[in-house]
């Protein structure tokens, strides 16, 4: 099975470095308006190392108007600084209205009782780029065995929305499946984030998909807790030919997951304004191949 962004995201391929106090911005991205489907670059990733701005420009053909990142390394996203990906967006008509980097207590300051010029920095670079959403995809797996631990890490989660606000943006989390399979005194550690976090700060972003892995339905969490899910990825499932993992994704309406009515559940009652295509295994076909047939599929599902 190709390797999903869950062992990516554990190996630590997703960093950050640098070093500089947060600015005020005058690029801080403006509240979400209106609803968009987008596609996580994950889903797009070997072509995005080998050449990421032709990449770019075949997803724009394809008929894409919104990216997500996965990638933020040194100030850069891809290769690029803020300011130069922002304008190569804004040259293919591309926006990136959000994007994927772990935040972890090593971006806090104890001391201090602040974060970090390095997450500030990505904050800073976020708003530069015009996110709504600065979202954390994982978190370190220390954490999710001890419960004073995880409460305090949903404190710095409050605290990041807090200081992306600042910026016009919102934080985020992401799920994967370990949060849909792993307790701490006798409650789900999804349920845990999602009772810690303050709405008006910290939005959660619902992988349609991942939480199989887990023994979860997307359906029922949609239901479970309406209204707090602002942006789903959006992704299909089936059972895994190989690898560790039960499930793998594959091209929407092909697999188990049911996802339009997941996403018409969010539509309608859950608050959801961005619908981010996600594939990361292909059966066969290239991952560009993949996501141009989801696009055309959301768009026969009614979402542009």
């Amino acid at each position: 099975m190709t390797t999903s962004r869950r062992d990516f995201l554990k190996r630590g391929a997703v960093g950050l470095a640098s070093a500089s106090f947060l600015s005020n911005s005058l690029f801080a991205a403006k509240p979400a308006s209106k609803e968009l489907v987008g596609v996580q670059l994950y889903s797009v990733r070997d072509d995005m190392k080998k050449d990421p701005l032709g990449t770019l420009k075949q997803l724009a053909a394809m008929g894409y108007k919104n990216v997500e990142h996965a990638n933020y390394v040194d100030r850069k996203f891809y290769g690029y600084s803020a300011k130069e990906f922002k304008k190569i967006l804004d040259d293919l008509g591309l926006k990136m209205p959000s994007g994927h980097t772990v935040l972890s207590k090593n971006h806090w300051d104890e001391t201090k009782k602040d974060f970090t010029d390095v997450w500030k920095n990505l904050v800073e670079d976020a708003a530069t780029v015009g996110q709504q959403f600065v979202i954390s995809p994982s978190m370190d797996g220390a954490v999710r065995k001890n419960y004073d631990q995880l409460k305090s890490l949903m404190d710095l989660f409050n605290k990041s929305g807090e200081l992306c606000k600042k910026s016009g943006m919102k934080f985020g989390y992401h799920n994967h499946d370990f949060e849909f399979s792993e307790q701490l005194n006798n409650t789900t550690l999804y349920d845990i984030i999602l009772q810690s976090t303050d709405p008006e700060l910290v939005i959660q972003q619902l992988d349609t998909g991942n939480l199989y892995n887990g023994g979860a339905k997307a359906i029922d969490i949609a239901k479970k807790y309406p209204g707090r899910f602002v942006s789903m990825h959006v992704k299909d499932e089936i059972p895994a030919k190989e690898g560790n993992e039960k499930y793998e994704s594959t091209v929407l309406g092909t697999g188990i997951v049911n996802v339009k009515e997941v996403i018409d559940i969010g539509r309608k009652s859950g608050g959801t304004i961005h619908f981010i295509i996600e594939q990361e295994s292909y059966q066969g076909k290239t991952p560009l191949a993949s996501v141009k047939e989801d696009l055309a599929i959301m768009k026969k599902w009614g979402y542009q």
